[in-house]
C-alpha cells in the first residue's frame, strides 16, 4: 500500500467522522454562527473604543484565529487514537503513525480556512470594513496556511500529551490563548519585549496574520513574503513532529506502553 493511498483513506475516515458531528444546517446554524459572533465580540470593543483602527485590527485578527481554532483541534484528534486503543495499531503498521494522523485530521484545516474566511467576509460586510474581490483569494490562501501551520503545531502538541490523561482540553486552551496573546491577534507584537517577538517569530498564526493585514493595507508583495514565512513555519512543526512520534513509537515498542491502558 503506498503512502498516497494511506493518506487519502485516512484524510477519508477523519472527514466521515466530520460529517457525523455536522450536517452543513447545523453547520451554518451552530459552528458558524458562534464563531461569526465570537469575532464580533472583539470587533464590537473596538467599536467601544470609538477606534476604526482597532475595529479593523480586532476583527481581522480574531477571524484568522478561528483558523488556528481549527488546526489546534488537532490534540483532541491524536490523543483520542491511544484513548480508543488504537494507537498501538498505527504503530505496528508499515505506515509511520503521525502521517496516518496528519492525514486523517486534515479535515480541519479545510474547516479552519472555511469558518475563519467566512467570518471574516461576513464580520467585515457587517462593520463597514472593506475587502474587494481582488483581495479575498490572497487572504484565503494566507488562511489556508495559517490553518496548515497550526495543524502541524497541533498535532505535535497532541503527540507530546500522549502519556497523559484528560489534560486534551486544557492543553487546546492553553495553546489556543497563548497564539492568540503572542501572534498579534489582539496586541500588536511591538507591545512585547524582544524575546516574546522572538518566540512569536516560530510560531503558527504570526506571519499568515501579519500577511491578511497587508492585504488589507494593498502591499501584495509584501504578504507573499509573510505567506512563505508561514509556509516555512509550518513546514518546520510538522517536521519536528515527526521527528518527535518516531522517538516516542520507538519508546513505546521498546517498553510496551503504546496500548490505551497505559
Amino acid at each position: 500500500m503506498t503512502v498516497l493511498h494511506v493518506i487519502r483513506r485516512a484524510f477519508r475516515i477523519g472527514a466521515s467522522e466530520y460529517r457525523t458531528i455536522y450536517t452543513w444546517k447545523t453547520w451554518l446554524s451552530a459552528w458558524f454562527v458562534r464563531v461569526l459572533a465570537q469575532v464580533s465580540f472583539f470587533a464590537l470593543l473596538g467599536k467601544l473604543l470609538g477606534s476604526p483602527e482597532q475595529t479593523r485590527f480586532l476583527l481581522i485578527g480574531n477571524a484568522v484565529m478561528l483558523a488556528a481554532i481549527g488546526g489546534m483541534f488537532a490534540i483532541n484528534m491524536v490523543s483520542s487514537e491511544r484513548s480508543i486503543g488504537t494507537f498501538a495499531l498505527l504503530a505496528a503498521s508499515p505506515t509511520h503513525p503521525a502521517i496516518v494522523l496528519a492525514a486523517r485530521g486534515a479535515y480541519l484545516i479545510a474547516d479552519g480556512t472555511v469558518s475563519a474566511t467566512g467570518a471574516l467576509v461576513v464580520a467585515c460586510r457587517l462593520f463597514g470594513i472593506p475587502l474587494g474581490w481582488g483581495q479575498l483569494l490572497p487572504v484565503v490562501v494566507l488562511i489556508a496556511l495559517v490553518a496548515w501551520s497550526a495543524y502541524g503545531f497541533g498535532t505535535l502538541a497532541g503527540g507530546l500529551l500522549l502519556g497523559f490523561r484528560s489534560v486534551e482540553t486544557i492543553a487546546t486552551n492553553v495553546g489556543l490563548v497563548t497564539l492568540m496573546t503572542l501572534c498579534g491577534a489582539n496586541v500588536p507584537l511591538d507591545a512585547y519585549p524582544a524575546p516574546l517577538r522572538w518566540v512569536s517569530e516560530i510560531l503558527p498564526v504570526t506571519h499568515g496574520l501579519a500577511g491578511v493585514r497587508l492585504v488589507f493595507d494593498g502591499q501584495f508583495a509584501a504578504a507573499a513574503i509573510q505567506g512563505a514565512q508561514e509556509a516555512l513555519v509550518g513546514a518546520g512543526w510538522l517536521v519536528v513532529c515527526l521527528l518527535t512520534f518516531t522517538r516516542f513509537v520507538r519508546r513505546g515498542r521498546r517498553l510496551g506502553t503504546l496500548d490505551f491502558a497505559t
